[in-house]
């Protein structure tokens, strides 16, 4: 079996992943994608916010990581956050992408920051949230983001997301300084990056260029792609795991 070969198997065992029903969902706004679906005990702290992927689009909800939500609650013994924000195609974009962020983060249960893990996109906008809502976040954990939107756009992945989540080509160069986690302040929180050294969605090129620039810590997970570290039961499920309880 080939790289290419692992990396498209690991894709097809984390879409068959069984869908898991939250505990609860509360709402933070009246737009219909400003919800948060609650896994696990509400009184356990701190709470694990998690942001999914998907590059900011529309036809990528939250539902696909309902699976690893439940399996972090059960196996952290936390209240796992999975939280829905408003993407491209549906109300989304700049600047309403951003924008719903801070509100969901004060209406998670519970009192104190929180730890705000992301995978891929959402990895992107934990980054951001994490620099712009400093005193919401105690942790940061980045896996597999796209933490250089600059150089996301120019290498043009996902068919030019980063166009799309900014506004169109034209805009990107005026809007990167209020939306790339490179150019904003390093978050005062720590920051962890999980990246998979064979993921073909976001290169890990994308983690060690933010890693360099900000002082975040870096752990490369050889022979993983994109959807290894969101998989219950791989071993790069086991580095998050780790990552979200160290002090």
């Amino acid at each position: 079996m080939t790289a290419v070969d692992e990396v498209d198997d690991e894709a097809r065992t984390f879409f068959a992943l069984r869908s898991a029903a939250p505990a609860r969902t509360l709402s933070y706004g009246d737009h219909p994608a400003q919800v948060i679906d609650l896994y696990g005990d509400e009184s356990a702290a701190p709470v694990v916010a998690l942001l999914h992927g998907g590059f900011w689009r529309e036809r990528y909800d939250r539902t696909h990581l309902a699976p690893l939500a439940a399996a972090l609650a059960a196996d952290l013994h936390r209240c796992v956050a999975l939280v829905e924000y408003r993407r491209v195609g549906g109300g989304g974009g700049f600047p309403a992408t951003f924008d719903d962020l801070a509100p969901a983060l004060a209406a998670l249960p519970g009192a104190g920051p929180v730890v705000l893990a992301g995978h891929s996109a959402g990895g992107h906008l934990a980054l951001w949230a994490a620099s712009r809502c400093p005193t919401a976040v105690s942790r940061v954990v980045g896996i597999a983001p796209v933490a250089d939107l600059a150089r996301a756009h120019e290498l043009g992945l996902s068919d030019g997301a980063v166009a799309g989540l900014l506004g169109g080509a034209a805009r990107v160069a005026e809007r990167l300084d209020e939306t790339d986690p490179m150019r904003m302040p390093a978050p005062a929180a720590p920051v962890v990056l999980l990246h998979g050294e064979a993921d073909t969605d976001v290169p890990v090129e994308l983690s060690r260029r933010y890693a360099r620039a900000v002082g975040a810590r870096l752990r490369e997970l050889p022979g993983a792609g994109h959807y290894a570290p969101v998989t219950p039961g791989t071993r790069a499920y086991e580095a998050l795991r780790t990552a979200l309880t160290e002090a």
